[in-house]
């Protein structure tokens, strides 16, 4: 979606709607009217819809009571044309005009017009950086939470906080801070322009903190750095193609670090820009969430997410990798995993290195099962370790080393795997078969 807000044709719509409601049927037609733009932001038809052609049931007009003619009394009035009716309720409708309401009405066009000119100038500021952000969720969200005293005020009476009717002034802000770092602090009151930073400065402090990422700095404080710049841009309402790159830096600065909470949170926050349309690198993180999901063991969500893969996607070199690791994993072939445990493009490494101990046990317990013996170069070759000491030391550190010959060199170990195969399913059981990940979103 484009940050021209909502349509035109919406505004003059939702206008319309709100001059024909009544004291009578107002809180009906205004839960009607947000369902109606709630269904069509969720099916993502709002600049689609014919808005003049949609008409809300429940401002419609009532069907008129029947009369039993055979009861009426002869002295009774004789009915009237529909003429006269139509007369009558014009008449009677204009003297139910209340003049009030229809200056609340103009306030709220006015509204709409003001938000329209302050969307118009928020994406002309930065070379028209804020392009892609997604005004009409934003609507969609405050409608949806228009009991919240905060959001629209605590006066029920005052038109102004009608929770069709957006604060704009209140709620969008533009940052005046000049500080290239700030420490993260989580939010207790309303953001003030002077302890934000505006959009400049957030781009100038990314290639700062890229810098210092390099020369090696703590990732602590980088991290922080990070947090306090995604909260600008949280409460600034930028949503952009810089805002991705922010996320994506920050999810590969904690895989990296093996920060699992702060992964998933940059993830989740991906996956909500990605389907708002806005670029990135949407491949490469599709392969992370893959193997997140293989991590977690989450099998009905990853049959449902691949499910809605595209072609294009699949041929990715990355999301096609992703999914033969799945496919080998759920096959149980695990000689195909150790090598392409080997052969990881971009940063999936770093993911499956928290998978791949639970996938070693699993075909140790195979292997032990179809062989009296195997010699440790083979385990190492087998399950993509690096060193035959590195093998030693993972059978020992899950109490399966159990060799024929213990006081021979290394390369020439052998495990007896009648004596492993039981402690093998031992351990798989209390260490591998919860899975607990951090910060999972």
């Amino acid at each position: 979606m484009s940050s021209e807000s909502w349509p035109p044709q919406l505004k003059e719509w939702v206008a319309r709607c709100l001059g024909q409601m009544t004291d009578a049927n107002r809180a009906e037609a205004q839960a009607e009217l947000r369902d109606s733009i709630a269904n069509a932001f969720a099916e993502k038809t709002l600049w689609t819809t014919d808005w003049a052609g949609v008409q809300l049931k429940s401002l419609m007009p009532k069907a008129p009571p029947t009369i039993n003619t055979l009861k009426r009394k002869m002295n009774d009035a004789p009915p009237m044309s529909k003429k006269a009716k139509k007369a009558a309720a014009q008449k009677h409708n204009n003297a139910n005009i209340d003049f009030g309401d229809q200056a609340a009405l103009s306030r709220r066009a006015e509204r709409f017009s003001r938000e329209h000119e302050i969307e118009r100038q928020k994406s002309m500021r930065g070379q028209g950086s804020l392009q892609a952000n997604n005004q009409n969720a934003h609507l969609f969200n405050r409608i949806s939470r228009s009991d919240s005293p905060s959001a629209f005020g605590t006066n029920p009476d005052d038109p102004e906080a009608d929770p069709l009717v957006l604060d704009w002034d209140k709620y969008t802000i533009v940052g005046t801070n000049q500080e290239l770092f700030k420490d993260y602090l989580r939010l207790t009151s309303e953001p003030k322009p002077e302890t934000i930073r505006p959009y400049s400065v957030l781009q100038q402090t990314l290639v700062e903190l890229k810098k210092r990422w390099k020369d090696k700095v703590s990732y602590n404080w980088i991290c922080n750095q990070l947090k306090s710049l995604r909260q600008d841009l949280t409460v600034q309402r930028i949503k952009n193609e810089f805002t991705v790159q922010v996320y994506e830096i920050h999810a590969r600065m904690a895989l990296e670090s093996s920060d699992m909470v702060e992964y998933n949170q940059c993830q989740a926050t991906l996956k909500n820009l990605y389907d708002l349309g806005i670029p990135g690198k949407h491949d490469e993180f599709t392969a992370y969430r893959i193997l997140m999901l293989l991590h977690g063991r989450n099998k009905s969500e990853l049959n449902l997410y691949v499910g809605t893969l595209t072609p294009r996607q699949k041929r990715d070199p990355a999301v096609h990798h992703a999914l033969r690791v799945q496919r080998a994993i759920s096959m149980g072939n695990y000689h195909a995993l150790f090598e392409m445990y080997l052969n990881v493009p971009n940063m999936g490494a770093y993911i499956m290195d928290h998978f791949i101990d639970r996938e070693r046990i699993r075909a140790l317990m195979t292997m032990t099962k179809a062989y009296r013996t195997l010699s440790l170069p083979f385990i190492q070759n087998e399950l993509g370790f690096d060193t035959v000491t590195e093998a030693r030391e993972f059978l020992m550190t899950h109490g399966s080393a159990f060799f024929i010959n213990p006081n021979a060199p290394d390369r020439e170990k052998t495990v007896e795997c009648k004596s492993a195969a039981p402690q093998l399913a031992q351990i798989y059981e209390e260490k591998y078969r919860k899975v607990g990940i951090k910060g999972a979103i």
